[in-house]
């Protein structure tokens, strides 16, 4: 599946769950996102992708890293491609 290194910009197409309430659950099935991002982190099981992150460290002595993103299952990823050149 490792379509990228740490760092890459990529593209994510992948499953999603789906909640609903009260309806008839025939209706409905993971529906197919996409999300773009740096590749951050990879396991057996997940990788993490961070699509907002600081520029700029905080100050030494209050340094903690900080980022937003999300963490996707492998096994609903449909395709994962690296946009980096």
């Amino acid at each position: 599946m490792k379509a990228a290194a740490g760092g890459d910009l990529v593209l994510v197409r992948y499953l999603d769950h789906v909640l609903y309430r009260d309806v008839d659950p025939s209706l409905f099935r993971p529906w197919i996102r996409e999300t773009v991002g740096w590749f951050d982190f990879e396991d057996s099981d997940h990788v993490r992708i961070v699509w907002e992150r600081f520029a700029m460290p905080d100050p030494p002595n209050q340094s903690k890293p900080r980022a937003t993103g999300l963490v996707i299952l492998k096994k609903a990823i449909l395709e994962l491609r690296s946009l980096t050149a």
